[in-house]
């Protein structure tokens, strides 16, 4: 069975919306506007690439993501990985010809069938409205949350507001940085 991890760049009071300077958003680049840069605290999207066997997104992280990330650098582990991709509108023909193998999930039943394959980790960068429906249909197994000194009040929630059971999470790495960064890793205990 693979383990599903979502990572994640969150504010403090858990918006998680345009943390690079994506349009439309009024904090769009709060991860880099408002506060100190320390590559110590970044250290984990690193070793997310290494460790990860592929990764997932949803359609609006696949556009923003698949025009820019195959020539980066900072990323290149991530372009010869296999990555899913879950929608019910994105076509084949929408798919970009330099990231590697791309494939179309339909469901959340597919992407339960996927976590049943042999496998290493499978990474969920961004994708607000999957994350949310994955932890809702409980499919998340960990998170890796980068959680920065802010609050931004309104803007996409990691976290769905659905009325369920409580989740527990099991805390196994977490770190504070000098410019007020967090990261903590939870398992979801199920």
């Amino acid at each position: 069975m693979r383990t599903l991890i979502s990572t994640a760049f969150v504010s403090l009071d858990g918006v998680m919306e345009a943390p690079g300077g994506e349009p439309g958003y009024r904090n769009s680049g709060w991860t880099f506007k408002d506060v100190e840069f320390l590559p110590e605290a970044f250290e984990i999207k690193g070793r997310e690439q290494q460790e990860a066997a592929a990764m997932m997104m949803g359609r609006l992280s696949y556009e923003a993501f698949s025009p820019v990330w195959p020539g980066m650098e900072d990323f290149a582990g991530y372009k010869v990985m296999p990555k899913f991709v879950v929608s019910t509108t994105l076509g084949e023909q929408d798919l970009v010809d330099d990231w590697g193998e791309t494939t179309i999930l339909r469901t959340l039943d597919d992407v339960a069938a996927l976590k049943e394959t042999e496998g290493g980790p499978i990474i969920i960068h961004g994708s607000a409205s999957l994350t949310r429906d994955l932890a809702d249909a409980d499919l998340i197994d960990r998170y890796h949350l980068l959680v920065f000194p802010l609050l931004l009040g309104a803007g996409k929630r990691l976290f769905s507001g659905t009325d369920k059971d409580t989740q527990k999470l099991r805390l196994v790495e977490h770190e504070a940085y000098g410019n007020g960064l967090q990261k903590n890793v939870f398992d979801v205990v199920r």
